[in-house]
């Protein structure tokens, strides 16, 4: 791995019961906003964005506690996992899409109390392009979705098919989390990009009804496929001088 450049994986949903990190050490660290736990492998650097000890609902995840943490640890590069809702027929569960933007009208979590809050948040463009240059060539994961617009909500709820129609013109995916961490990130200087795996269509995009169930169901389908493509697509992203 470069000396200038540590990357760490903040996953989520789709890799919380996963065994690419199991063995790993664990780090705890303390930040002005909270402790948090990194898990760290074979040069690999892991955060549980949902906690260690308990499973932590979107709407009550300490982003500041998770990204503090992350850049106390000397961490320079991030490669979230989201998992997400479809908002297009065309973006069936099982896709890999890269998002190059986000909608969130509500979402402004900041680490500062004056001026130095008013950055422009987004996508590192240099770093998402890497992964996708970085992306392996298998039929097994299929080429990802370049591009995208990602729109967080509150959670920890679903949402209304009303509120589905009212954005679906505007946005491709909807998840509760990585909007949050990528304003964060750019406060500090984090270099952040991220992989959406949809795990459902979004409420009333299809035919069928959304279930939690159904939901669960298809995290563990997409579970093997992630891990398989993070450990090829790290590796790559590792040895990118």
């Amino acid at each position: 791995m470069s000396a200038q450049r540590k990357i760490a994986v903040i996953g989520g949903t789709s890799l919380l019961e996963s065994h690419l990190f199991s063995g790993a050490k664990e780090y705890p660290i303390a930040t002005p906003f909270g402790k948090v736990t990194l898990l760290e492998k074979q040069g690999l650097v892991f955060l549980q964005r949902h906690g260690m000890d308990h499973y932590t609902p979107p709407h009550l995840i300490n982003h500041k506690a998770n990204l503090a943490g992350l850049k106390e640890y000397g961490i320079t590069h991030l490669l979230a996992i989201g998992s997400v809702g479809s908002m297009k027929l065309e973006h069936p569960p099982g896709t890999f899409l890269i998002p190059d933007d986000f909608l969130g009208l509500d979402v402004c979590p900041t680490f500062f109390e004056d001026a130095r809050g008013h950055q422009v948040p987004g996508f590192d463009p240099a770093w998402r392009q890497q992964i996708l240059a970085a992306w392996p060539p298998s039929e097994s994961f299929g080429a990802p979705v370049d591009g995208g617009v990602y729109w967080q909500t509150r959670g920890p709820r679903f949402e209304t098919q009303a509120e589905i129609r009212m954005y679906q013109a505007f946005t491709d995916v909807v998840g509760m989390t990585v909007a949050s961490e990528c304003i964060l990130a750019r406060e500090l200087d984090l270099a952040y990009a991220a992989i959406c795996i949809v795990d459902n269509y979004a409420n009333g995009i299809s035919d069928e009804p959304l279930t939690y169930a159904a939901f669960k169901q298809k995290v563990a389908e997409n579970e093997a496929r992630l891990g398989s493509l993070l450990h090829i697509l790290l590796e790559r992203l590792s040895s990118h001088p």
